[in-house]
């Protein structure tokens, strides 16, 4: 066989085992609760690596290693903020959400938890919500999709349409019958191997070049051949620039993809350790994809002629080092982070669309019904996505970054705010929501201003001011409210 064959019948390999994990998924969705949130029966573990795997993306296997590659260490203060967010909404966010979500009203999405937390009745909370979902999570969906045809264009020489819709196709397939339960059991799958893969590859390489002593000399070698300094934290970065690369890590209060994993645990107590092995898989990957960027730097210095684009140190460096069916499955887990992150949005957008928006407007249905229309939700998002895919407009890091600004600035705030400030109003969530999309969605179209901050900063901080202003201007809740939060408080000790 031939190298080509190889990495073909890997990718083979692994998109059917996907497909088999979404009909195992299939066969266990009897109605919208486990359609949409696995019934809250997730296991610690299965809900810290899904959420790593959806929350990463391809990002973590490209572009991460391209930007150090290109740029040097000032390129991980993401990963620094990243890892942080992180910590602190496991430690904090997830078992506080995971009890209130039940408490109120047994909710199983953050819309529908805003609505019940505060009890609105005008359920201009839910919708707003839900149509900050559709409207962010479409264009993250796309550019996911756009990331798959691009792979496909790069690594096997295919048209970027055969890659788009393959990549799509497999990701739907397994998610429209699966739900929340496929998506999530194959993001632990992909997480897995995307675990792997950060790994072998920068120690094979370290091996392949006679140990770290030679690996730094390279490194050396080659800064000291292009002016540069990229074992250094703040080389080529200023002040702003190193913080709105760590405010990344803000984000994660309000990601409806990953939030919702804490929703869906067993029990508030299984945060802690949700915690560690999330935290840990975090650490681990990321150290994996600076270290393969930096051992990339010493190696490609010396062979400067097969690496043409830097976002493609980990692939070429997998294809050198390894025989061709493994650098094959190691492809395989570049379109597993590209894939777990589309799938979790999908189930997100069918869950604003089902959940959120239908049955605010909607007849009464049955379980099945619901989860029939759930599935429809799925496709629909899909289909637009695909569409839009078809002519992205923009990069596909810019794609997701605005997205994660949007989300991070509408809900972060004020899902820190539900959890621990009893005074927060229906009025001053809704304000703080509206504001903080808005700030993100001017800031973030205007380049003078994207050029001295990110768009999470200014949208995050002005959802804060807004949402606690107008609550402090409004009567306090009613007593049911409050008793929730009681509640909720005296579950937590």
């Amino acid at each position: 066989m031939t190298a080509y064959s190889y990495q073909v019948l890997a990718i083979a390999i692994y998109f059917s085992a996907m497909l088999a994990i979404g009909y195992y998924a299939y066969r266990q969705t009897s109605d919208l609760d486990d359609y949409m949130l696995a019934g809250r029966k997730l296991k610690p573990g299965v809900a810290a690596l899904s959420a790593g795997a959806s929350d990463m993306s391809g990002w973590l296997l490209m572009g991460l290693p391209g930007a150090i590659y290109a740029s040097g260490l000032v390129e991980s203060w993401i990963v620094i903020g990243l890892v942080i967010g992180a910590y602190l909404n496991w430690r904090f966010v997830a078992p506080r959400l995971r009890t209130y979500t039940a408490i109120s009203n047994n909710s199983i999405t953050v819309p529908s938890f805003f609505e019940n937390r505060f009890r609105d009745k005008t359920r201009l909370l839910r919708i707003t919500a839900g149509i900050i979902i559709l409207v962010f999570f479409t264009f993250y969906v796309s550019s996911g999709m756009v990331a798959g045809g691009v792979f496909f264009e790069s690594s096997f020489n295919s048209t970027y349409l055969f890659g788009m819709l393959l990549v799509a196709g497999i990701t739907l397939t397994y998610t429209l019958f699966g739900g929340f339960l496929g998506a999530t059991l194959t993001d632990v799958a992909q997480g897995i191997l995307m675990f792997v893969a950060l790994i072998t590859v920068p120690i094979a390489t370290i091996i392949a070049m006679g140990g770290f002593g030679e690996v730094f000399t390279a490194i050396d070698a080659a800064d000291a051949a292009e002016n540069l300094n990229r074992t250094s934290l703040f080389f080529g970065g200023s002040v702003l620039a190193v913080i709105s690369a760590a405010a990344w890590g803000l984000g994660y209060f309000g990601q409806p993809h990953i939030i919702v994993r804490f929703m869906a645990l067993r029990s508030a107590k299984d945060a802690k350790a949700g915690r560690r092995i999330g935290i840990s898989w975090m650490v681990l990957t990321a150290t994996g994809a600076i270290t393969t960027a930096l051992v990339g730097i010493g190696y490609f210095h010396a062979n400067p002629a097969t690496l043409a684009n830097p976002e493609t140190v980990f692939l070429r460096l997998s294809q050198i080092m390894f025989h061709p069916l493994i650098a094959g499955f190691i492809l395989a887990a570049v379109l597993a982070a590209i894939m777990s992150t589309v799938s979790s949005q999908l189930i997100v957008c069918s869950s604003a669309l089902v959940e959120d928006i239908y049955k605010i407007f909607g007849k009464e249905a049955s379980p099945q019904r619901y989860v029939l229309y759930g599935r429809i939700g799925v496709l629909t998002v899909a289909l637009v996505a695909g569409l839009l895919a078809l002519n992205p407009g923009g990069t596909i890091l810019q794609l997701v970054g605005f997205a994660w600004a949007g989300f991070g600035a509408a809900f972060g705030p004020l899902i820190l705010l539900s959890l621990f400030w009893r005074k927060l109003t229906a009025n001053g969530a809704l304000a703080g929501m509206i504001t903080g999309a808005v700030v993100v969605g001017i800031w973030g179209n205007i380049d003078a201003l994207k050029g001295v901050m990110y768009e999470i900063v200014p949208g995050f901080v002005a959802c804060l001011v807004v949402a606690v202003a107008v609550s402090l201007l409004v009567p306090r809740p009613d007593e049911g409210v409050q008793d929730e939060f009681t509640e909720m408080e005296a579950a937590m000790r």
